[in-house]
C-alpha cells in the first residue's frame, strides 16, 4: 500500500482558493491574481518545487457570486513525480444580518489531476557493471504505465464576522478529494484520502499604526496531521490620499516539523510575502535545519467605475 499527501503551504492565507473554495471572490475588488512558489528539502535530496497560480473574480451581473480557477504544478523526489492540477471554483455569499456583519460563503471546487513518473531518473542494480554505474545498460525492469489522470471534487464554506477593516475574523472548513480518486499507476487501486482543513484568521487593531493578525490551519489526510499556528504583525506606513503601504513580520509553528519566519509588504494593490521554514524534526541531521523557501504574490484589480452624473434642466426664470 502507498500513501500520498496533498500540497501544503507555509503562507496558507496567501493562497486563498487552495485554502478553501469559499474564499473564491471573497475580497474587496473585481479581480484577484495570486501566485505562490515553494522550494524545499534542497539540502536532503532533489528539491521539491511547487508553483501555484490562481485568478478569481466577483461576477459583475450576479451579486455575491464568486468564480475562479487554480493551477498548480509540483515536482518531487528522484523520480521527478510530477503533479499537475487545474481546478474550477464557485462560491456564493449569504448575509446573515442586514448590515453584513455576519456572512457565510459556501463554495465548491472541481479539478483534473494528472500525475506521472520519469523512470529515466532512477538508478537500478542491473545498471552497475561491476565497477561503476552505467546508464546505457538495460534495467531489465518491467515498467508499466507511469501516468494517471483523474477527477476530484471538494466542498467548503467560510464564516466571517466583520466589524471594521481592522476588527474582523474568518473561520473556514473544507473537505477535498471527496470522490477519493484512484491515483495508482499500476493494477493496484490507491485512492487519494479525503483531506479536511479547518482554518481561522483575524485582524485586531493595536493602535493607530499597528495591527495583530493571528491565524491557524489544521489539516488531516489519512494518517497525516498538520497544525500551523502563529501570527503576523502589521505596520501601516501610509494610508491616505490614494496611497497605501504596509509592512508585515510573522512567526509560525508547524507541529513536530518547523518554525516559520515570514515578512511581507503591501504596495497599493500589490502584496509580496516571503517565508522560510527552519526544520527541527527528526530530519534535522540531514536537513541541517534547512526546510523550505516560499514566495507569495497577489494583485487586486479594481475596474474604473465612472460616477453617474444626473443632468438637471435649468429653469427658464434663472
Amino acid at each position: 500500500m502507498a500513501y500520498s499527501q496533498d500540497l501544503h503551504w507555509s503562507q496558507f492565507n496567501a493562497n486563498p482558493i487552495f485554502q478553501n473554495p469559499g474564499n473564491t471572490g471573497h475580497f474587496k475588488g473585481d479581480v484577484r491574481f495570486s501566485g505562490n512558489f515553494r522550494d524545499q528539502w534542497r539540502s536532503v535530496t532533489r528539491p521539491y518545487s511547487t508553483i501555484s497560480l490562481s485568478v478569481d473574480a466577483n461576477a459583475p451581473s450576479i451579486k455575491n457570486l464568486g468564480y475562479g480557477m487554480l493551477f498548480f504544478h509540483d515536482v518531487t523526489g528522484d523520480g521527478s513525480l510530477r503533479t499537475i492540477e487545474v481546478q474550477g471554483n464557485v462560491s456564493y455569499q449569504f448575509k446573515l444580518t442586514n448590515d453584513s456583519t455576519h456572512t457565510i460563503r459556501p463554495g465548491i471546487n472541481m479539478g483534473i489531476n494528472h500525475r506521472q513518473l520519469d523512470f529515466n531518473h532512477y538508478y537500478f542494480d542491473n545498471q552497475y557493471d561491476g565497477i561503476a554505474y552505467n546508464p546505457t545498460l538495460p534495467t531489465n525492469e518491467l515498467l508499466q504505465v507511469d501516468r494517471k489522470t483523474n477527477f476530484s471534487i471538494g466542498l467548503g464554506a467560510i464564516y466571517q464576522f466583520y466589524k471594521t477593516e481592522r476588527l474582523n475574523f474568518t473561520i473556514g472548513l473544507g473537505a477535498y478529494n471527496l470522490n477519493k480518486p484512484n491515483q495508482g499507476f499500476y493494477n493496484e487501486v490507491i485512492q487519494r484520502d479525503i483531506r479536511v482543513n479547518l482554518f481561522g484568521k483575524g485582524i485586531y487593531k493595536l493602535n493607530y499604526d499597528w495591527d495583530l493578525l493571528p491565524s491557524f490551519s489544521i489539516s488531516t489526510q489519512g494518517k497525516y496531521r498538520e497544525l500551523v499556528v502563529g501570527s503576523s504583525i502589521k505596520y501601516t506606513l501610509i494610508n491616505k490620499l490614494g496611497q497605501y503601504r504596509a509592512l508585515y513580520g510573522g512567526l509560525w509553528y508547524r507541529n513536530n516539523d518547523a518554525g516559520i519566519l515570514s515578512v511581507g509588504m503591501d504596495y497599493q494593490r500589490w502584496f509580496v510575502g516571503l517565508s522560510y521554514d527552519i526544520n527541527f524534526s527528526k530530519l534535522t541531521p540531514a536537513s541541517r535545519a534547512r526546510g523550505g523557501f516560499e514566495i507569495a504574490i497577489r494583485y487586486i484589480l479594481n475596474h474604473f467605475k465612472p460616477k453617474q452624473i444626473t443632468h438637471r434642466i435649468c429653469p427658464d426664470y434663472i
